[in-house]
């Protein structure tokens, strides 16, 4: 005992997901392929979903470690439960769930955002990760985790990209929600909330001088995210060292939101 605390004879190592069983939704491109490589460089075994299977097999095929591979609809909620029982079926069991799949079609006002849009992005980006989580939940055991793929755009929002950042707000109250709902069962739920990077979905923002400067100006890093400042931080929520964080949002935007 030093000073009343009784030290452990061992510690989790952070980040550490050797053997972790890991399904990530959004899997065949940008973010959710980086964490594919990610997660299975580490000695993981991933499973891919996405809409469409040709992506998803170029992205498996490159992997170094145990792969699967499906294609369908996060909003279907069959599709969901289907994923988690393959999952258990092929490896025994389920670790992690990445709800990762999301869109962004437009940036547009309000007058010219078609409600159908408007549900469309809702539906994927918030109703799809619900879904997903509710599938993995049913499956997992003690020790399970849950991480959403936020933004720093639901908590600060940009023009035109209402139903986006709506979507995003809108997944923070899920995953505290569901923080109180499944802790009984020893799942954690949390939000990874990307700042910018450069990616493909910010290829515009990126290319534009004036926009490029208006978003380094609003980092207190004053640069973009690289892609290997991301994956350390869904890796630190799926390891055992993180077994007591739920509920919570952790910002990787080098301080964009302090800006």
């Amino acid at each position: 005992m030093i000073d009343e605390i009784e030290i452990p004879e061992s510690f989790p190592i952070p980040g550490d997901v050797t053997g972790k069983r890991v399904v990530i939704t959004g899997a065949s491109r940008g973010l959710g392929a980086l964490l594919a490589h990610a997660f299975s460089d580490a000695g993981a075994s991933v499973a891919l979903v996405a809409r469409t299977e040709r992506g998803l097999k170029s992205v498996a095929e490159s992997l170094p470690g145990d792969s699967l591979v499906f294609g369908g609809d996060v909003t279907d909620e069959d599709f969901n439960e289907s994923v988690a029982d393959a999952v258990v079926a092929e490896w025994g069991g389920l670790d992690v769930w990445i709800c990762n799949a999301g869109i962004s079609p437009i940036v547009a006002g309000p007058r010219q955002t078609d409600a159908s849009v408007w549900r469309q992005i809702l539906e994927v980006n918030l109703t799809g990760a619900f879904l997903g989580a509710r599938a993995a939940a049913r499956v997992m055991r003690d020790g399970g985790r849950v991480i959403f793929t936020g933004s720093v755009l639901g908590d600060r929002p940009r023009k035109g990209l209402a139903a986006y950042s709506a979507s995003k707000a809108g997944l923070v109250g899920v995953a505290k929600g569901l923080a109180l709902d499944l802790a009984p069962s020893g799942i954690t739920v949390n939000v990874v909330a990307p700042g910018w990077f450069d990616s493909p979905l910010a290829s515009a923002w990126k290319s534009s001088p004036d926009l490029s400067a208006s978003i380094t100006g609003h980092t207190a890093l004053r640069r973009w995210g690289a892609p290997r400042d991301l994956p350390g931080a869904y890796q630190f929520l799926a390891s055992d060292a993180a077994a007591f964080i739920t509920g919570t949002v952790v910002n990787i935007d080098g301080g964009y939101l302090l800006v």
